[in-house]
C-alpha cells in the first residue's frame, strides 16, 4: 500500500484580519497565523513595487524556521504579503499618527496613485515564488471636512497610504483599475495562482478556524 501523503498545511505570516477574511472569501483558511516581525524601512532609492516584493519575501523567510511552523509537519506552505502605496517612485508610509494620515491624504487628494500588493509563497521544498498586483487608484479632491471626518474614524491606523478602501475611504475613489482585493491587502487572483502552481489543494481545503496565533 502506498504511503499516504502528509496533509498540506498553510501558514499565513500575518495577523491581519483583512488578509484572513480575503482568504476565507475564496474558501481558504490557514492552519496557523504567524505574524512576522521585520524592519519595514525602505532602502535607499527603493521603488514602491520593489519594497512591497522585498517585504513580502522577508516576512515569509522570517517565519520559515520557527518551531511552531516546523510543528505543522513536512508539507507546509508559507504565505506572506505586503502592500505599498506609491506616488511615482515615492512610497507613502503607513499611517501611525494623525499627522501621518493627514499628510498622506493631502498627497493623494485629487491625484492618481498606485497600490502594489505583493504575495510570496515558500513551498514545502523551500522554493520561493511571488507575484505583485499593480492597481491604479484615483481619489477625488478631498475637502478639509473629508479629511477631518476620516481622521476621526480611526480606520487609517496602520494602513498603507493612510486609508482602508474597504471602509469610508471607498467614497473617495473616483477610479480603480486593477485588483480591489490587492488594495485591501491580498490580491486574490495572484494568491490562488501561486498556491495552485505550488501544488497546494486550493479547492479541497476544508474551512476551519486557524489553530494558533503567535
Amino acid at each position: 500500500m502506498a504511503e499516504e501523503k502528509p496533509k498540506s498545511r498553510l501558514v499565513l505570516a500575518s495577523a491581519s484580519p483583512r488578509r484572513l477574511s480575503l482568504l476565507e472569501r475564496v474558501g481558504i483558511a490557514p492552519d496557523l497565523l504567524c505574524p512576522a516581525d521585520i524592519d519595514e524601512t525602505p532602502e535607499r532609492f527603493e521603488t514602491p513595487r520593489r519594497l512591497a516584493i522585498r517585504l513580502a519575501q522577508e516576512k515569509a523567510k522570517a517565519v520559515v524556521n520557527l518551531p511552531l511552523v516546523k510543528d505543522q509537519g513536512p508539507n507546509v506552505f508559507i504565505l506572506a504579503a505586503d502592500t505599498v502605496v506609491g506616488l511615482g517612485r515615492r512610497s507613502v508610509p503607513k499611517a501611525e499618527t494623525e499627522q501621518d494620515v493627514k499628510a498622506a491624504l493631502a498627497l493623494l487628494s485629487g491625484r492618481s496613485h498606485w497600490v502594489y500588493s505583493a504575495v510570496c509563497l515558500i513551498d514545502p521544498k523551500g522554493r520561493l515564488s511571488y507575484r505583485c498586483s499593480e492597481t491604479k487608484v484615483r481619489f477625488k479632491r478631498l475637502s478639509r471636512e473629508d479629511i477631518v471626518a476620516y481622521v476621526a474614524s480611526g480606520e487609517w491606523r496602520g494602513k498603507a497610504g493612510g486609508y482602508a478602501i474597504q471602509g469610508r475611504a471607498e467614497s473617495f475613489v473616483r477610479m480603480l483599475s486593477g485588483s480591489h482585493s490587492g488594495v485591501v491587502g491580498l490580491p486574490l487572483y495572484e494568491t490562488v495562482h501561486l498556491l495552485e502552481g505550488a501544488g497546494f489543494p486550493v479547492f479541497n481545503t476544508l474551512m476551519h478556524k486557524p489553530s494558533l496565533l503567535v
